[in-house]
């Protein structure tokens, strides 16, 4: 019987462990080596590995083709795969960064980057916890309306909210609109609507206005920026502090859109259950609209 080549690294290790006895003494010897130092598949090339293990190069193809890999590279995919996911320890990932600065006149900027980003998701959801989003996400559902603000490098973040909700619920809109202010867009809002409002240092103008107004018609405010003093958090009903560090000169949103993703969950799983026939039947329509590209029968 063909065993299936195995997909995961922990899958790859234990079927390295089950064939040991089966190897050559070369291949025997680059096998242990690694099963004593997985860490260090996903971040050194074929070339440290086989010096460290004091093996040829080659011998570490023919050990991954045991497994049935064509190749090292396809053999060590998986091991870079789980550290990409998050699900090896920090000390694996560092030392991924690490090794990315030697690829290249570009690498250290890649490593920076990819530093900086995993750092400021991770950061970003370690300091907020299930009650908070629980909290926002009862109120998005019980509002009569739901106004997103985000404008300039935000608007695209309070648009997709929009857009993924508004295939569930009927009572969310990001604002502004075209041709609108968005204090316009509040001024038929009260305590029964909620303003979910987005910016980030050098705050924006109009969507620290639209907080203030927002206050003033005693509505429900839900902040997201980069600190707690922030003023579309501080007096706020919900806030949430999101990093934004960058090495490069933009501000950067990839935490801002990781948290705006989780809330939604939140907010789906706390909305009542006819919302997955709404997602269900949204996305049935857009089918038979032709909406969706389909495949050529052939």
């Amino acid at each position: 019987m063909t065993v299936p080549t195995p997909t995961e690294a922990p899958q790859i290790l234990a079927l390295l462990s089950t064939r040991l006895h089966e190897m050559t003494p070369q291949l025997h010897k680059a096998a242990s080596w690694l099963l004593e130092h997985p860490s260090d598949i996903s971040i050194s090339s074929i070339n440290e590995l086989a010096k460290a293990a004091n093996v040829k190069p080659n011998t570490l193809v023919r050990m991954a083709r045991t497994c049935g890999f064509d190749g090292y590279d396809e053999f060590r995919e998986p091991f870079r795969e789980e550290v990409r996911r998050g699900t090896s320890n920090f000390q694996d990932r560092a030392a991924w960064l690490q090794s990315l600065s030697r690829t290249g006149n570009l690498g250290s900027l890649y490593a920076d980057m990819a530093d900086t980003t995993l750092a400021n998701i991770e950061t970003t959801l370690a300091n907020t916890n299930a009650d908070q989003l629980k909290s926002a996400a009862d109120a998005i559902v019980a509002a009569r309306r739901v106004y997103v603000l985000g404008v300039g490098l935000n608007h695209a973040l309070a648009r997709n909210f929009s857009y993924l909700a508004e295939m569930a619920l009927d009572n969310v809109t990001s604002i502004p609109r075209d041709g609108t202010l968005a204090i316009d867009e509040l001024a038929r809002a009260d305590d029964q609507d909620v303003l979910l409002a987005i910016t980030f240092k050098p705050y924006r103008t109009e969507v620290v206005e639209a907080v203030d107004v927002a206050r003033q018609q005693h509505m429900k405010i839900v902040g997201v920026s980069d600190s707690a003093a922030s003023p579309v958090i501080a007096g706020s009903d919900h806030g949430f502090v999101v990093c934004t560090e960058t090495p490069q000169f933009f501000t950067s949103v990839v935490a801002a859109a990781a948290l705006l993703e989780t809330l939604m969950a939140f907010v789906i799983a706390d909305a009542p259950a006819e919302v997955i026939n709404n997602i269900k039947h949204f996305h049935e329509r857009r089918h038979e609209l032709g909406i969706y590209y389909a495949e050529p029968i052939s």
